[in-house]
């Protein structure tokens, strides 16, 4: 575990992971202050969920670090950028700082080895997850889905998945990919019955 210095970009729904990859439009200021903050230093920023809607909203403590791997300046100030996922973190103090965006000290996970899942449980969410986007509509290549790797294929649905941000939370702090696929399972089988009974919405 390391403890570092994480300037934090606090974004509900937005979830990164490592060896992900997470496409953002920087157009606030704060946040466009951040980017150039980071690319002027080690081009790392902390993908972090708000918990509420406070201003400043109080933050999960559990992100992942980012770098920036791709980066359009576009003539206005507003920012397109690729982010990397580097680690996930746990936030251990937010800091008294001046800068417009929020900073944190944090404790840096070890970035593991790729997972793999047993093939009762890839086929499980395989299946489950064509039964989840042919209720809502969703037009998805399974043919290019079956080629994932199975880490890829996990984190890839916690990312794009429209759950709730609490959901979404206890994705990111599952521990380990096999604990993530059958929550994420569990999550696709409560939001589509729940959603089709009206009861639910999705995000």
């Amino acid at each position: 575990m390391t403890v570092t210095r994480l300037s934090v970009f606090p974004l509900a729904g937005a979830l990164l992971f490592p060896r992900m990859h997470l496409p953002l439009h920087i157009f606030e200021p704060r946040y466009r202050a951040l980017i150039s903050d980071a690319l002027a230093r080690d081009r790392r920023i902390g993908m972090i969920q708000p918990r509420d809607a406070g201003d400043p909203p109080a933050l999960f403590d559990i992100g992942c670090v980012g770098r920036i791997a791709e980066v359009e300046a576009l003539p206005d100030g507003r920012y397109d950028i690729v982010l990397e996922g580097l680690a996930r973190f746990t936030v251990l103090r937010e800091l008294d700082v001046t800068t417009p965006f929020r900073q944190v000290e944090a404790e840096l996970e070890a970035a593991g080895e790729g997972e793999v899942l047993a093939i009762a449980e890839r086929a499980s969410l395989e299946m489950e997850s064509r039964r989840f986007a042919d209720g809502l509509g969703y037009a998805v290549d399974w043919e290019a889905v079956t080629r994932l790797d199975d880490e890829s294929l996990v984190n890839g649905i916690a990312q794009i998945a429209p759950f709730d941000t609490a959901s979404k939370q206890a994705l990111i702090e599952a521990d380990g990919l096999s604990a993530r696929a059958d929550l994420i399972v569990q999550l696709m089988q409560f939001f589509g019955r729940h959603g089709e009974e009206g009861g639910v919405t999705l995000q």
